[in-house]
């Protein structure tokens, strides 16, 4: 049998954490390995623990869920983990630095239990967890504040159509929204984002749409 993806969730509000808990050790998949309280306390026990993937709340105390994600997932990172940021807003101010910091996506608080299940199970595949439009809101909200990278898009090392697909993926489309663009297969759509991916050092779709917007790729 596959091992249970191991979970840790940190939340400072004590009913929004054990309600989390509950629901997830009800799983036979999924198992709790710690809760807690502050993204330092976060850090601490995912270095103990080894937690598959952190469900990380982005406002607390001591150390809040920004700085707690990019020391758990962010660059340069030794053995990063994944983890899924909750917010309370759809667009919240943070979430995109959050992204930023190396989450693998977010949800929201009030998401029914079903879409917290998915986002674990989905971040835990090494998936990105931003539907195509809230790709485009959030990026898009928040474009104007990304401050570019000083490499041009010559300076990537992709290939023309790779590069074309980046594009694509920053603008929010789903594998088969690029496949019917570029009337190719989504087998081969798949092929050109693990190649971006692997060229590139990232992680997923997410840090993809971040690199784009930090390179001017799109504006």
């Amino acid at each position: 049998m596959t091992a249970p993806v191991r979970v840790l969730v940190c939340d400072d509000q004590a009913l929004i954490r054990t309600g989390f808990a509950t629901i997830i050790d009800a799983q036979p998949d999924l198992e709790i390995v710690g809760e807690c309280g502050d993204g330092r306390a976060a850090v601490d026990l995912a270095g103990r623990l080894h937690p598959d993937v952190v469900v990380m709340d982005v406002r607390m105390p001591v150390l809040d869920g920004i700085e707690a994600t990019r020391l758990l997932a962010g660059v340069g990172v030794a053995h990063p983990v994944k983890v899924l940021v909750v917010t309370t807003f759809n667009l919240d101010q943070y979430v995109y630095e959050a992204l930023r910091a190396g989450a693998s996506g977010f949800l929201l608080k009030d998401a029914p239990p079903a879409q917290l299940l998915h986002g674990i199970r989905t971040v835990a595949a090494g998936a990105a967890l931003l539907a195509p439009e809230v790709t485009r809101q959030l990026v898009g909200r928040y474009a104007a504040r990304i401050r570019p990278a000083e490499d041009t898009p010559d300076d990537v090392g992709l290939t023309p159509r790779e590069l074309e697909v980046l594009r694509l993926i920053a603008d929010g489309l789903s594998n088969s929204e690029i496949a019917a663009t570029l009337v190719i297969s989504q087998e081969t759509v798949k092929t050109y984002v693990s190649r971006i991916l692997a060229k590139l050092g990232l992680r997923d779709r997410v840090q993809a749409v971040v690199y784009a917007y930090r390179r001017g790729l799109v504006t």
